[in-house]
């Protein structure tokens, strides 16, 4: 196992550490319920320096890209970022990514911990036509995500950049906690506002220890990836390895959006079928009528108890005190307001098909 550059930070504040990823990463301090309200209330900083972080950068950078990947990148600007996933020729996901473009002809990949190795082999096995200059800095950054209602307002004495003048999804390079060349990125994984953090392994513990100062005032915490995990589920945002994966299309998953048939990419011809015939079945989002928790890979039954699908992510959700959670279901059963029976144990219990996100703010 891996360490990320802050273990010992992490040891001493008392985190409970889990391998992730190949990593020994912080799954929580005080408790997933406090540090899920943290962020929603206030704000909350994750380490999440076990991510990927390749460099495409020559003439010939865009091309590669644009072959890869789902999203249209051409259309980014220098300081914006992009959602966009890597199909892979049988109709699933390679993996999910952000694209920022840092210069012209300049890219910064980010992609999910687990997927390190086999995105890079990935994205090098088309490479051979392009030949841009690929580099893999992911032992060699750190990011940090410092989210919540409350991180503008403290984090702007850290930076002579106005971070409020930074829309959604678009970043600045500049000095941050007495560090210069920051990526300040207003991105996360939470839906409750802030911003993601790219500096070196070398420049982490200086920004945190500031980034913990200046918060001090307005209730700052650290927060585990548990609790990342039912943030993120209360916005409905697929997560790599639960709801989408090599077998999952992007079409199914509600990923249309960001899969853009105005160019040619890996198995576009085919991902365009399925979307003109629609697929089989789709990703929906379920809340419980009664109570209980929806675990991943529970059944998803109908009225009869005829298994339709199951559970790829599920929780109890600590902002609407209810059970939660998202799964694959035949089409014709996916519109919202549909009664569907999720197993829990032996009992099947009563859920309804919803609309995301389930936390609205």
């Amino acid at each position: 196992m891996k360490n990320i550059a802050l273990h010992s930070i992490h040891e001493k504040l008392g985190a409970k550490m889990v391998p992730f990823a190949g990593y020994n990463m912080p799954v929580q301090y005080e408790g997933v319920t406090a540090e899920h309200l943290t962020v929603r209330e206030a704000v909350g900083v994750f380490d999440v320096s076990h991510m990927g972080e390749f460099l495409v950068s020559g003439e010939k950078a865009l091309a590669l890209i644009q072959k890869v990947t789902s999203n249209d990148a051409s259309k980014l600007e220098i300081g914006d970022a992009q959602y966009s996933c890597f199909p892979n020729k049988e109709n699933g996901i390679v993996d999910d990514l952000i694209i920022y473009k840092l210069k012209e002809n300049e890219y910064l990949l980010v992609v999910n911990a687990s997927n390190i190795e086999k995105d890079w082999n990935w994205i090098s096995s088309f490479n051979e036509e392009f030949k841009a200059d690929l580099k893999d800095l992911s032992e060699d950054y750190s990011l940090l995500a410092i989210q919540g209602p409350k991180t503008m307002e403290a984090m702007q004495p850290l930076s002579s950049l106005d971070l409020e003048a930074i829309p959604f999804y678009k970043f600045k390079i500049g000095d941050f906690a007495g560090v210069e060349n920051i990526i300040i990125s207003a991105t996360g994984y939470t839906g409750s506002g802030g911003f993601e953090i790219y500096c070196k392994n070398s420049e982490v513990e200086q920004i945190w220890k500031k980034v913990f100062e200046a918060g001090a005032a307005y209730g700052i915490k650290p927060i585990g990836l548990a609790a990342r995990d039912t943030l993120r589920l209360e916005m409905g945002f697929c997560l790599y390895g639960n709801d989408i994966d090599d077998t999952t299309s992007p079409i199914e998953a509600g990923l249309g959006w960001i899969t853009k048939f105005t160019k040619d990419f890996v198995n576009a011809e085919a991902l365009a079928k399925q979307k003109e015939h629609k697929p089989e079945r789709k990703l929906v989002a379920f809340e419980l009528d009664e109570r209980g928790i929806p675990r991943q890979g529970y059944d998803i039954v109908d009225g009869n108890g005829n298994v339709i699908g199951n559970v790829t992510s599920g929780t109890m959700s600590p902002c609407l005190q209810k059970g939660i959670g998202m799964g694959y279901v035949p089409r014709i059963m996916s519109k919202a307001g549909t009664q569907i029976h999720i197993q829990v144990r032996k009992k099947a219990i009563p859920a309804t098909i919803v609309k995301l996100p389930f936390y609205k703010g």
